[in-house]
């Protein structure tokens, strides 16, 4: 990215540059088809801005000045076989899908709001009133497909030129953009973070004045911005960004409680926010895993709950790794995202991510990593790669000093599962089988029993088999004064 951007100052992508990346049949009809039609036809937006930093886009928007959606049956006339029309009259828009491609078409149009809604009156437009009500500068670009004008661009808010500067800016006054639309508050802090710019003063200011607009925005609307935030390169831009206009606290209050330090008498204990945001950072130079980045996000999110100061000791946080899981289901319902496996991985990562540092940190035991092989079972590879993102301490012995006990234990994580197989452990002795053995109804004895049986396994006491744990339920179960019904070999 970073050699473009040299480029671009270099020089601009001109018309016979634009005309040469738009070099393909599916441009040139459309702009021959609007010719026919009478009709002035622009790609517009999200994919011209690609063209110039060289990003992949798959989001082909054009802007007509009359009816898109004429336009769009036209094409798809001239396309004929193989074609997908896809007409969506409520919003005036139309879809083409040919071999591949995707083209969304729409009239030029102008956009009033009222206060207390998002949704706009919309009416008939010029090219100039759709560039108008378009988020940012850099989204505004336009490049003409009729035949005289093919590979012109139309850019009247020089987004050209905030790109070569990495600029985020809103075409027209900032504050009239967010009061708007105020989910553009979160677009302004998504672009800047997945194109590593930076936002303009005057920009960012207003989305500090207009911060309380976000509440009519859905949840599902500000989860989708989010994430996205979350699967770019860098995301704690992005979050430091929402913490220092004031739009943290509103969308997502339990993180922006783990900003700051407090110190008494003389101790203090680290920002919990920014620590987080490293271990974020860590974890995504090693996945895509969304939902394994999200449970770096909450790891330490049960915190500013367990928060205590004791004098002998200093700053603690125990327990923080459960309450933390507890929190998780209400924080996706109240965000509104999955309520499905996807959160019980994430309060699985965040309930076990103290394990393998409080292993790592001591004696690495056989009985230990089994337990722990046993709780993630296959999730133990990504426990393991959030623990290891975690580890940030400045002290270069002792981060040296967990990272080889981390090799250790994945070592001994390798050898337990081939010699004793914990991954996805299911008990050897089944607790039908001791109901069937003793004539039990299920109850206590049946549940103790089972524990025993899994306990002996995990301790190495004995193997991983069904005779031996048979063996051993059966001596145990005569110490607690069960007989079987019958003699079992």
């Amino acid at each position: 990215m970073q050699i473009f951007y040299g480029f671009l100052k270099m020089r601009k992508l001109n018309r016979e540059d634009l005309t040469r990346l738009l070099d393909g049949k599916m441009f040139h009809l459309i702009g021959d088809v609007a010719d026919e039609m009478g009709m002035e036809c622009y790609i517009v937006g999200g994919y011209v801005r690609d063209l110039f930093l060289e990003r992949p886009s798959k989001d082909i928007d054009v802007v007509t000045v009359g009816s898109g959606i004429k336009l769009a049956r036209a094409l798809a006339a001239k396309l004929g076989k193989g074609v997908h029309l896809s007409i969506f009259s409520n919003f005036g828009t139309a879809q083409v899908k040919f071999h591949g491609i995707e083209v969304e078409f729409v009239g030029a149009r102008k956009e009033s709001y009222s206060h207390d809604s998002r949704k706009p009156v919309v009416e008939d437009g010029t090219l100039e009133d759709d560039q108008n009500r378009r988020d940012f500068t850099i989204n505004a670009l336009a490049v003409c497909l009729n035949k005289e004008r093919f590979g012109e661009l139309v850019d009247p808010f020089d987004g050209v030129l905030d790109m070569e500067d990495r600029l985020i800016r809103t075409p027209l006054d900032p504050d009239v953009t967010f009061s708007d639309d105020p989910l553009r508050m979160m677009r302004c802090i998504r672009f800047a973070t997945q194109l590593n710019f930076h936002i303009d003063e005057e920009t960012f200011e207003a989305l500090g004045r207009n911060k309380e607009r976000i509440k009519i925005v859905s949840k599902e609307r500000v989860a989708d911005e989010l994430n996205k935030i979350m699967m770019s390169a860098t995301p704690s831009k992005g979050f430091v960004e929402l913490s220092r206009c004031g739009l943290l606290p509103l969308i997502f209050p339990e993180l922006s409680e783990m900003e700051g330090v407090e110190t008494v008498r003389g101790r203090a204990h680290k920002d919990n926010f920014y620590h987080t945001l490293e271990v974020l950072d860590n974890i995504c130079q090693k996945t895509d895993n969304l939902w394994l980045r999200w449970a770096a996000l909450l790891h330490d999110i049960g915190k500013p709950r367990t928060k205590r100061f004791e004098p002998a000791i200093g700053w603690t946080f125990h327990n923080h790794n459960f309450i933390g899981a507890k929190m998780i289901p209400n924080i996706f319902r109240r965000m509104k995202l999955p309520m499905n496996e996807k959160m019980k991985y994430v309060q699985k990562m965040v309930s076990l991510h103290m394990r393998p540092i409080v292993i790592a940190d001591e004696e690495v035991t056989d009985s230990a990593v089994r337990r722990l092989l046993f709780e993630a079972g296959d999730d133990i590879d990504d426990l393991m790669m959030l623990c290891e993102a975690d580890i940030t301490s400045k002290n270069a012995l002792r981060k040296q000093k967990f990272l080889d006990n981390f090799k250790l234990v994945r070592q001994k994580l390798i050898d337990l599962e081939e010699k004793d197989r914990i991954r996805n452990f299911q008990p050897p002795v089944t607790g039908e089988e001791i109901m069937a053995v003793f004539g039990l109804q299920p109850c206590r004895e049946v549940g103790n029993l089972k524990s025993v049986v899994k306990d002996a396994v995990l301790d190495g006491i004995i193997p991983n088999e069904h005779d031996a744990a048979f063996a051993f339920m059966l001596k145990h179960a005569e110490k607690m004064g069960l007989k079987p019904i019958q003699e079992h070999s």
